[in-house]
């Protein structure tokens, strides 16, 4: 008896499933939009993606299995009549508009039929679960580009070029007399910095003005807490009336502060994340609660332009200056720790961090070993404990009224919790 083209196994049916489930959630979506029937209805329905699934599948076990001629003409048939009928559907009905959206997800199918055929079953299911969800939220993303302007599309522009131009041709280490510069870690960090101001500005958007004091307060902690505190600090001068919603506003804002550090440490070293993450739990639960009484006993008045609208969503200038300081911390940090210790590192982290958590923040996830992860952290908690102090300071000289007793209150709160978890 001749052996069998495809081996009989479990492996071989969960793959063709997976493909043939792979058409029939694509063709499920196209079908419930409505882009398979009327006057203008493109070529496949449910069950030509199903079948089209299936097509991609079995080119993908034929590949695998010594046969690739067998499945590159599958696949390269199923291809060739997806795009004949586009060409025939738009020739057909040039009065309607063919976008050829449902032809573009009729290929797809068939490349993750061919992952999944392949054996690549979790990112072939991943890969269709992220289309379907592209396909069904087709009216809230074309609303959210409708919100971007020309400000934002040049922003992200400048962003890819500074991402994939200019950091791979940066080199890693440059040896000078004062130390080891790093330029590419250095660029990496601007990167980081700019993108969470670009991420803080579109949430900005999307949010609006009119969810209170506390969300804006929140989403401009993503950008600077500090900045926050001194303009909400300067505008209680102005409106009584709104210094409960001002108050409310900053400590959102410093509220964020903590996992926004978790965040860019963890992105840069896991291990030193994870021990900044578990001495900044209670400091972030503490605040939390502090953020939910302010909200809650704050009037809920649409926010004015409290924060200053920025020229560039990227904020580039501030990122590079971070990161020529961040360099800067870098060789400082070096010389310190060779002559003083763990106990210069914290003197240093407490005096950087009265105007900058980041910098010190960065510099601490180039350890060299792991040994050094705790004080690393410990060294990130005091940073982070010398901005909060710097910013009650702010908030008590600047600020008037219940805006400088709840802020002020507050941020003391915060910053016990800082120092209890040392």
């Amino acid at each position: 008896m001749a052996a069998p083209l495809l081996p009989e196994t479990s492996e071989t049916a969960a793959r063709i499933a997976v493909a043939a489930l792979v058409g029939l959630a694509v063709g499920i979506e196209r079908e419930r939009a409505g882009h398979t029937v009327g006057p203008a209805n493109d070529f496949a329905g449910l069950r030509t993606f199903f079948l089209l699934g299936l097509l991609g599948g079995l080119g993908g076990l034929f590949a695998v299995h010594e046969l690739a001629s067998v499945g590159v003409a599958l696949v390269a048939a199923g291809a060739l009549l997806t795009v004949g009928a586009y060409f025939v559907t738009a020739q057909r009905d040039a009065i309607h508009a063919t976008d050829g959206t449902t032809e573009v997800a009729a290929l797809v199918v068939l490349a993750l039929g061919v992952l999944a055929g392949g054996g690549a079953l979790r990112l072939a299911a991943a890969l269709a679960a992220l289309a379907v969800l592209a396909l069904a939220e087709k009216q809230r993303l074309h609303g959210w580009v409708g919100r971007l302007d020309s400000v934002e599309m040049r922003a992200a522009m400048h962003f890819a070029v500074l991402a994939l131009v200019v950091l791979p041709i940066l080199p890693a280490d440059i040896a000078t007399p004062v130390g080891t510069l790093t330029p590419r870690a250095t660029w990496m960090l601007v990167l980081v910095i700019s993108g969470l101001n670009f991420a803080g500005h579109l949430a900005r958007r999307v949010v609006g003005q009119a969810h209170g004091y506390a969300v804006t307060g929140a989403l401009g902690g993503l950008v600077s807490s500090t900045a926050v505190t001194w303009g909400f600090s300067r505008s209680s001068q102005d409106d009584a009336a709104l210094r409960p919603a001002y108050a409310a506003g900053v400590i959102a804002a410093s509220t964020v502060l903590f996992p926004r550090v978790v965040v860019v440490v963890t992105l840069l070293n896991p291990t030193v994340g994870i021990e900044a993450a578990r001495l900044l739990v209670a400091p972030f639960v503490v605040g939390g609660v502090f953020t939910w009484w302010a909200a809650r006993s704050s009037a809920s008045a649409a926010p004015a332009a409290a924060e200053a609208s920025q020229r560039s969503p990227l904020r580039l200038g501030a990122a590079l200056q971070m990161a020529v300081l961040f360099q800067l911390v870098l060789l400082l940090m070096a010389f310190v720790r060779e002559q003083f210790g763990a106990a210069g590192i914290f003197t240093t982290a407490a005096l950087f961090g009265v105007t900058d958590v980041d910098a010190i923040s960065v510099a601490m996830t180039r350890v060299p070993d792991a040994a050094f992860a705790s004080t690393a952290a410990q060294a990130i908690v005091v940073a982070v404990a010398s901005n909060t102090l710097t910013k009650a300071l702010i908030a008590a000289a600047v600020g008037r009224g219940t805006f400088r007793s709840r802020a002020t209150v507050a941020l003391m709160g915060m910053l016990a919790s800082l120092v209890a978890s040392l």
